[in-house]
């Protein structure tokens, strides 16, 4: 509070050096100033427990629009700074709205999993949920029926026995992916951008998960147009990406933001619901199509009471959660790799040590490829693609450890906090697989591991709302990875260095453009590739 009057007081003793004709507005500022802390003290400060116990601490944000500000294009930087300044559980407000910031992996689970009943709901956020995707998906839709429904429907595809039962297409596409760089890269002889072939082979998957059906070329049409709505989905909705959401009156007027929303929720309900028809036009031909979801959908539709917006958002989840994840991931590695010769070359020495030269990594190898999961686990802790947890909301009052955390608060977790945390990860700055050497789980297991200390990274989220798609992705993203190191030697292009910054800050995260050279390891690759 004391703040608060501070800030007041300077810009008060201020407006005497400000010209006449510039007073009247900053008179008019002033006076919000004013009702705001009027605001704060009726109304922030009355947020207490019945016993007296008042939110988390916090930053004091600035007149009707709290803290937005200063969250930048990369606001895990900002949300760390303010961990170090106030604690692993503090509080801002973005309009008005509060958030909670989860900073440590103990009250993670404290919050997220011992009381999952609690907080395990979301925000109907304006922009994403009330425009984009109206009141549906998954990701979004809070806890309650509708929800159950949807992710019942969707675990349908994505427990274990459904993975199991197309895990030769993961097969497929990850030895397509490989191919396509060694044809690309002319088996070495040029540099080769890898980002579009993992951004076909991630879509790839769930095109054929979702409809049955696939791209041939990086260039296909639809590959640049389901990447597209992946990335602007992204950029719409992430967890701080937009004002609108904060400030309600901003809702009543034209925005630019609520324009974006409801444009891309055409041109999904467009692009995947149009796909729809044309299965079940083709179904209805008597077209023996292939198994998928949408297959699925058109079949218990009546039964599970589902409308064409219903399918055509689901599928629309099914299409933007598992490409951008997977994708990045492989991204990732591609752009890091090159730089580390020494660790290449031990994971070269384990899978010709378990695999050999005369086939491919399988599933099967993973358990006995330790080095290759630990890799893959440094890529994601390192570079994670959400830094910022999809948000929480909680549908009770709930005081923990003294700090009050009123119904219908925004919580988030801070990804890059707590994959940055040194007592965790030693040196958390240095890209070290050994780190993860000996843990033995995959990602899956991981995430119910009941010490949160020793979950290996957050990447898929936590609790009740962890990415349903998790065993799909661990299944992909080792594929991919283990086969690129046993086909290539990584390296990066003379006078071509990688800018390892993040490309795209409001949610989901890819390496800026680069470009490095793929060079077969040995003369077995064209051979059990095919080609």
């Amino acid at each position: 509070m004391a703040s608060v009057t501070a800030h007041a007081n300077t810009f008060i003793s201020k407006l005497s050096t400000i010209t006449i004709s510039s007073q009247f507005v900053l008179l008019v500022g002033l006076a919000t100033a004013a009702v705001y802390i009027l605001y704060e003290i009726h109304y922030k400060h009355k947020l207490a427990d019945k016993h007296g116990n008042k939110i988390p601490t916090g930053p004091v944000g600035l007149p009707v629009i709290g803290s937005f500000p200063f969250l930048t294009h990369y606001p895990e930087l900002t949300l760390d700074q303010w961990a170090k300044r106030y604690g692993p559980l503090y509080s801002i407000w973005l309009g008005n709205q509060l958030f909670v910031i989860i900073s440590d992996p103990n009250i993670a689970k404290d919050l997220m999993i011992t009381n999952g009943a609690i907080f395990s709901s979301r925000k109907e956020m304006f922009v994403k949920s009330q425009n984009l995707l109206t009141g549906r998906g998954i990701t979004a839709t809070p806890y309650n029926d509708k929800w159950r429904k949807h992710r019942r429907i969707a675990n349908s595809w994505l427990n274990k026995a459904a993975v199991d039962s197309y895990s030769e297409v993961l097969d497929y596409e990850a030895t397509v992916l490989v191919s396509n760089l060694y044809t690309y890269g002319k088996a070495g002889g040029v540099p080769v951008n890898p980002q579009p072939h993992a951004g076909q082979c991630s879509l790839n998957t769930m095109l054929t998960i979702t409809f049955g059906i696939r791209t041939d070329t990086i260039d296909h049409p639809l590959a640049a147009r389901a990447l597209k709505l992946s990335r602007e989905f992204m950029n719409c909705t992430g967890p701080m990406s937009n004002l609108v959401d904060f400030v309600p009156v901003l809702q009543k007027f034209p925005n630019s933001m609520t324009t974006r929303a409801r444009k891309l929720h055409s041109d999904l309900v467009e692009t995947y619901g149009g796909m729809i028809q044309e299965i079940e036009a083709r179904i209805k031909c008597g077209e023996d199509v292939p198994d998928c979801l949408v297959k699925t959908l058109l079949e218990v539709r009546e039964k599970e009471d589902l409308d064409f917006l219903d399918m055509a958002l689901l599928c629309s989840g099914f299409m933007i959660g598992g490409v951008e994840t997977t994708a990045s991931i492989m991204q990732w590695f591609s752009a890091l790799i090159p730089a580390h010769p020494f660790i290449q070359q031990k994971a070269h020495e384990e899978l010709d040590r378990v695999v050999g030269r005369n086939r491919l990594p399988v599933l099967e190898d993973e358990r006995d490829l330790p080095y290759i999961r630990a890799i893959i686990k440094e890529v994601e802790r390192c570079h994670n693609p959400f830094w910022l947890g999809t948000p929480h909301v909680n549908t009770e009052d709930f005081t923990y450890q003294n700090q009050f955390i009123p119904k219908n608060t925004v919580l988030v977790m801070n990804n890059y906090t707590m994959h940055h945390n040194s007592q965790r990860y030693p040196d958390p700055f240095i890209f070290n697989p050994e780190r993860y050497i000996n843990d033995k789980t995959l990602s899956s297991e991981s995430a119910n591991i009941s010490n949160p200390m020793e979950r290996d990274h957050w990447t898929f989220g936590i609790g009740r709302r962890k990415c349903p798609g998790i065993l799909v992705a661990e299944r992909e993203i080792f594929l991919a990875i283990s086969r690129m190191l046993w086909a290539f030697r990584m390296e990066e292009v003379p006078g071509e260095p990688i800018d390892l910054k993040e490309y795209d800050g409001l949610s989901g995260r890819s390496p800026v453009s680069f470009r490095i050279t793929m060079i077969p390891r040995h003369e077995k690759v064209i051979e059990v590739l095919g080609l």
